[in-house]
Order: structure tokens, then sequence, then C-alpha cells
């Protein structure tokens, strides 16, 4: 058996996968991340049969262009899985792709889940990934990879928080001696924010907009405090007569829009500021609060978090790789994290 297990693992490297309702990240043990694409699969189905079509950077060009036998779909919903198949089939593909397609491919595979996911929900996590080629499966939360590759001192007596906002999901945690304190997972993160945009630009312009470009806007303008002018053109349809149409709009836009969510954000991280034990609670004094993912790159985010809550704020050094690599090295390094490590 030795000689089987010595032989799988020539053929297949260990991975770690931040499988996220935005982007799936993978780590290759001791290569780093390897790849980061949108989790997006398009399916073209043909007399009742469904086909593959595309997964990824190729797939997400498709969201919204659609003809009719062909669908985009994003198989994850706030963190878990919302369509099993497909999400298999997604995984499947991953695999593939950073083993250069080598047929004996069966890796180990460390994924990172929600705070706030069930045992049933963590447990369909496991089970695609073993249907799709693992040979063992294991699970770390997401706020304890966030701070792992956040570099924060989780393993001491000393108080960290993180706030990861990811594209379905806020993790919000205290950690300290390698434990979770506090979590609590919102299911309000990034797409929430697009859609927030979306039914701001119906509601004041009469412009009807896809995800794609909402999430452009969040990028190129979004802000969670105004502090410039700037404006950006916006296109889509108009909702009265149904023609195209451009309209400019500015930061105090964006900053209205996402206000409503980014409200609950801060009152998810004061809740858990009030549930934290005062001992950490002076530790947070010093350490203040780190933010990681993809919605940590919303400007001015930190500064508004800073001043509503009145703890230091900062953004981690790679927000969008954070938790991916936290799970690489809780995977290269699993006899240190191996009590923050699940299997279902």
């Amino acid at each position: 058996m030795k000689w089987l297990n010595k032989l799988t693992d020539i053929w297949s490297q260990d991975m770690a996968i931040d499988l996220g309702t935005a982007n799936t990240l993978v780590v290759l043990k001791g290569q780093g991340v390897v790849l980061n694409e949108p989790s997006v699969v398009a399916i073209i189905e043909n007399k009742g049969k469904k086909t593959i079509l595309a997964v990824g950077d190729e797939a997400k060009t498709m969201l919204g262009r659609t003809p009719g036998n062909i669908q985009a779909i994003r198989p994850l919903r706030d963190g878990v899985i919302a369509d099993f198949i497909v999400t298999e089939e997604m995984i499947k593909h991953f695999i593939k792709k950073v083993h250069k397609n080598k047929t004996f491919a069966s890796p180990r595979i460390l994924i990172c889940v929600p705070t706030g996911s069930t045992p049933v929900e963590r447990k369909a996590i496991q089970d695609s990934a073993l249907a799709a080629g693992a040979r063992r499966v294991q699970l770390i939360e997401e706020p304890i990879a966030a701070a792992i590759g956040a570099g924060l001192p989780i393993s001491e007596a000393t108080g960290s928080m993180v706030v990861d906002i990811g594209g379905g999901t806020t993790e919000i945690a205290v950690m300290c001696l390698g434990g979770l304190v506090y979590s609590r997972s919102l299911r309000i993160a990034g797409d929430a924010m697009d859609t927030a945009l979306i039914n701001y630009m119906r509601k004041e312009y009469n412009l009807m907009i896809g995800d794609s470009t909402a999430e452009k806007i969040k990028k190129e303008i979004g802000t969670a405090m105004v502090s410039n002018n700037n404006t950006y053109p916006v296109k889509g349809r108009d909702l009265r007569s149904g023609t195209p149409k451009e309209v400019n709009i500015n930061e105090e836009d964006t900053s209205e829009a996402l206000n409503d969510v980014l409200k609950e954000m801060v009152n998810g991280i004061k809740d858990a500021l009030e549930n934290t034990p005062p001992e950490l609670s002076a530790d947070l004094v010093d350490m203040g609060l780190t933010l990681t993912g993809g919605g940590a790159l919303l400007k001015n985010i930190d500064k508004r978090f800073a001043k509503e809550t009145g703890l230091p704020v900062h953004i981690a050094e790679d927000p969008i790789a954070c938790v991916a690599i936290g799970t690489g090295i809780a995977l290269e390094q699993e006899e240190i994290f191996s009590t923050m490590l699940s299997e279902y």
C-alpha cells in the first residue's frame, strides 16, 4: 500500500483551495497560488443532456450574454454549494488544470469553509472534492485561513481580529491560542454590494445594468466614504424606453448605494466586539482588526470601519489571495495547524 501512496504523491501534489462564491484560488504545495479564476461554469443543454462548455475565466465572459441553450452559472451561493454536480465538475476542471491534465492526479485537498456553514453544507463540499478525484479532503474555517495568510499571531495568547469580505459572505472572527473565541458569518459581502449598485442605478437613474457592470463600478469608483468627485460613465438599458443609455455617476452615488451594506458589516463588527472577553478587547485596541478578501479593496473601507469602531484597521498585504495563502500554509505545516483542520 505504501508504494501506491508514493506513486500517487509523484503523480499529484497536495492542493489548498479557497472555494469562493466569486473566485476560486488554488495553491499547490511548495508553489504558492497557481490558479485564480472566477467560480463560474457555462453549461450547454442539448436534448435534455447538460454538457460543460467552459469553466472559470472563459465562462465568466459569458455571464449575461448567453443564447437560450447555454447557461453561465455560479454553482456556489453565499459561500456554500448551490449546485452539487456543477461544483464537482468545476473542482475536477481545476484539479486537471493545475496538474497539467495528468491522468492519475488524485491529490490531498484542504478547502476553506465559511464559519456559518452547517455540517451538511461542509459534507457537501467535502463530497464534491472527493467525487472530483481527491484522495483525502480536509476543511479549515475561512477566518482562521485568512488570519494565517495575513501573518497574525493566532497561536499566541493575544487577541487577533479578522474581517474577511468575500463574494458571498463576510466572516468576522476573534481568535486566540489557535482557536475561535467569537465567529460570525454574514451572508452579505461583495455580491450584496453589486446588487445594491444595480438597485441604486434602477431607482435613481432608471437604468438597468448587469452584474458585470455593477462589479466594474464597484472596482473603478466604488467607495465607502467620499474623498473626491470623479465621474464614471455607466452604460445600460433605459427602463422607460428600453433603449441603450449612458449616464455619468460619481463617488457620492456609490457611497450612498453601498451605505446599507456597509452599515450591516459595521454592526456585525460591533456585535463581535461586544461579545469579546475584556482581556482580548484590550489586545484589540493595540492590534486592531485586519481586513482580507476582495471587499477589502473597496476604496476607504478601512477609514470607514476605523471611524465607526474606534479601532485601528489594517488591510492585509494581498487581501484577495490571503485566504488561499493561509490555507496553503496550513496544508504545508499540517503538524502545527492540525487542531484547526477537520473532516466530515
